[in-house]
Parts: C-alpha cells; structure tokens; sequence
C-alpha cells in the first residue's frame, strides 16, 4: 500500500525535527495527530529538547559534509549564527554542547555570539 500523500509531504519536516511518524492509533497524550479531509492520517512525536539538539548538530554535519570541528573558523560562526535563530542556546547546556561539536571553547562561542550581536 502506497503511503498518504500528506504523510509524503511532511516526512521531510518531522525528519529536519529530529521527529517520529506514526500511526494515529499510536498516539499518546503528547503526541500530535493530523487530518486530511476529515480523517485522521498521522501522528507525530516531537523529540524533546534535548534530542532535538542532537539531530539539528547531525543535520549540520550533514549538510557541511563531515565533523563541525573540521569547518573553517568563518563557517563555524555561520554555524553558531543558524543555531542562535534555531533557538539551540536557549537550552541547558546548549553553548557546552554546540562548542564541543565545533571543536572549540565556550569562551569561543560567547565571542561568536557577541560579534554577530554587534554587527546588527
């Protein structure tokens, strides 16, 4: 049986969410269910915070083709500056985690962060 075309369409933002896809009946309370033309389709399980870091750091390793610790300094801040609007520095422990990933010190990442904040 060929999948929804709802549930085709939004794979690929449950996916950058760091999400899971499941079967309406399969929600639990957190869950969020969702309807095409009056029936249910999908449900979607966030991740929590936490996780959700993860996946955005495995997203960006991705993308940039390998580690975030081997990117130049110049990519690196355009890295902290996409994870700022991702709101990745709200979350406990989101500088120390980010840093690590990068290869580089908190205190480097506050200078990042710093910098962008001046320029605008």
């Amino acid at each position: 049986m060929s999948e929804h075309p709802f549930r085709s369409a939004l794979r690929p933002l449950v996916d950058a969410l760091g999400g899971d896809m499941l079967a309406p009946e399969e929600a639990g309370e957190d869950d969020v269910v969702l309807s095409w033309e009056g029936r249910e389709v999908v449900a979607v399980r966030l991740p929590h915070l936490s996780a959700s870091l993860g996946g955005i750091l495995a997203e960006l390793e991705r993308r940039y083709g390998g580690p975030l610790a081997e990117l130049d300094r110049a990519t690196k801040q355009v890295v902290v500056r996409s994870l700022e609007a991702r709101g990745a520095f709200a979350l406990r422990h989101g500088v120390e985690t980010v840093a690590a990933a990068l290869g580089v010190s908190r205190f480097t990442i506050y200078n990042y962060l710093n910098r962008q904040r001046a320029a605008e």
